[in-house]
């Protein structure tokens, strides 16, 4: 059996740390689930219980034991977590990981989304030596989109209906960074 992935500590622009999810994470998670459009595009319960808030941080033990991907904890300069990063490796056996990332609302507007995904990107590239990272963005997120191209994304194109949200197909622009490009 192959042994679980390592979620290391790292650290990120703006006196940012990431890290492994903690059942003391719950409040977290708990903000995430208030958010209109958090839980549409990921695993977050909604509506939170603390039982579906455990159940969240177990799913991401349970990629690093699955060796599906690096969930990290993103945490202010004042100590407090605010958001999540995550490298998905589905894609990994071809060269390629991608990387997702959201912010709670009340951490929103501070580059925190930038400093964290780049942090990432630079130690899946450099580190792990993945060759290629890739990104996906609702066109009418501007906030993201700005943070992918902070980050040094480049926009390749747009998959019409390329994902689920909530109840429809969306389309997604796809952002690319090759190693070598940072």
């Amino acid at each position: 059996m192959e042994e679980s992935l390592d979620v290391p500590e790292l650290a990120a622009g703006g006196g940012c740390t990431l890290r492994r999810w903690n059942l003391s994470d719950l409040g977290l998670v708990r903000e995430a689930a208030q958010d209109d459009y958090i839980p549409l595009i990921t695993t977050v319960p909604s509506p939170y219980s603390e039982s579906e808030g455990v159940a969240f941080i177990e799913r991401q033990w349970g990629r690093a034991t699955g060796r599906t991907g690096y969930p990290f904890v993103i945490v202010n300069a004042d100590g407090l977590p605010v958001g999540n990063v995550g490298l998905w490796l589905k894609d990994s056996g071809q060269g390629r990981a991608s990387l997702g990332y959201w912010v709670v609302k009340s951490a929103r507007g501070q580059g925190i989304a930038s400093a964290a995904s780049s942090a990432v990107a630079h130690w899946a590239l450099n580190t792990l030596r993945i060759p290629r990272l890739e990104l996906y963005v609702e066109p009418w997120n501007a906030a993201s989109v700005r943070t992918a191209e902070r980050v040094g994304f480049h926009r390749e194109g747009l998959l019409r209906g390329w994902q689920q949200v909530g109840t429809e197909r969306r389309d997604m622009f796809m952002y690319s960074l090759l190693r070598g490009e940072l």
